[in-house]
């Protein structure tokens, strides 16, 4: 069976690449340097992943993670495999600042947003694409 994006990941943001077997998409609110890793895998959740894939989507995962603190310098990095309003297997990687809006809470429970612009989607699109060396 082919993989096919859940639709609800797909209208959420910009797909950047690939990386590890995994889609690694920029989603579309500005307010917080957020980017989902979904593996093209048919699980829910990590620990139903082959033992190598497993290994294959964390070092992706450690690698987007490299990316966010070097090109947007969060003070934390917040990663989740959350998955309850969709279940498809995604990771949450979210750089966060004591100075950004929804800070100490969740970027889940705050319901501001912003758009990118269409160069800025461009400018982190092609960074992460040169950092990473995506596909």
């Amino acid at each position: 069976m082919a993989f096919e994006l859940n639709a609800r990941l797909a209208a959420g943001g910009f797909e950047i690449g690939r990386i590890g077997g995994c889609r690694l998409s920029l989603k579309n609110n500005a307010i917080f340097p957020w980017f989902l890793l979904i593996p093209e895998v048919e699980v829910e959740d990590p620990h139903e992943l082959p033992v190598e894939q497993y290994h294959t989507v964390m070092e992706a995962q450690r690698r987007v993670c490299q990316f966010v603190s070097a090109y947007f310098k969060p003070e934390k990095l917040n990663t989740a495999h959350i998955g309850n309003q969709v279940r498809q297997m995604h990771i949450h990687i979210v750089g966060r600042s004591t100075g950004d809006p929804a800070w100490p809470g969740t970027v889940w429970a705050f319901e501001g947003k912003k758009a990118y612009t269409p160069e800025e989607v461009e400018e982190i699109s092609k960074a992460a694409r040169g950092f990473l060396g995506l596909e």
